[in-house]
């Protein structure tokens, strides 16, 4: 039930849950990381806001171009049957390892507005706390949120379509 409840049926609903997963991913973890980084000032803050756009575009892209690896993986790892939490939790871990491998490099050619080979250098110095801090905030925060997003919405169409098969 929880399946048919808390994740998305169609493609329309697919969009809305990865709309406010990335919105609010991108509004943490992309200022936590690069406070981190930079240090911990309002002018830094201030600074991220205006990349941000371009990182959610980014997100987006690599979302879209990380899902299928990610549900092989899953696959991988959970089996039929699994509970819910279980397969959603190892979902999450896939697809946050997967993205974090990408917006280590990606997010900081964004964010430094150039090129580099910087963060592939020092990318086994930088990737495991930005995917600790990703994976936190899915787990605890974004994922949540999207799910509880879901079930309500379902529970109104379901509750609207049987009102209609009622009047029918």
């Amino acid at each position: 039930m929880d399946f048919h409840m808390k994740l998305p049926r169609r493609k329309r609903e697919f969009a809305l849950f990865m709309a406010v997963i990335s919105i609010i991913s991108v509004n943490i973890i992309a200022p936590l990381i690069t406070c981190f980084e930079v240090g911990f000032h309002l002018s830094v803050w201030a600074d991220v806001l205006t990349i941000i756009p371009f990182v959610w575009l980014s997100v987006i892209a690599l979302v879209l171009l990380t899902y299928k690896p990610a549900e092989w993986l899953t696959r991988r790892v959970v089996k039929h049957g699994d509970s819910f939490r279980s397969t959603v939790t190892v979902n999450i871990l896939c697809s946050v390892f997967l993205l974090s491998i990408f917006l280590t490099v990606v997010g900081t050619w964004i964010g430094t507005k150039q090129i580099s080979l910087e963060p592939i250098t020092g990318f086994f110095y930088k990737w495991p706390r930005n995917f600790a801090v990703s994976l936190g905030v899915e787990l605890l925060i974004a994922q949540p949120i999207a799910r509880l997003v879901m079930h309500k919405y379902h529970q109104h169409i379901d509750a609207k379509a049987q009102a209609e098969d009622q009047i029918d």
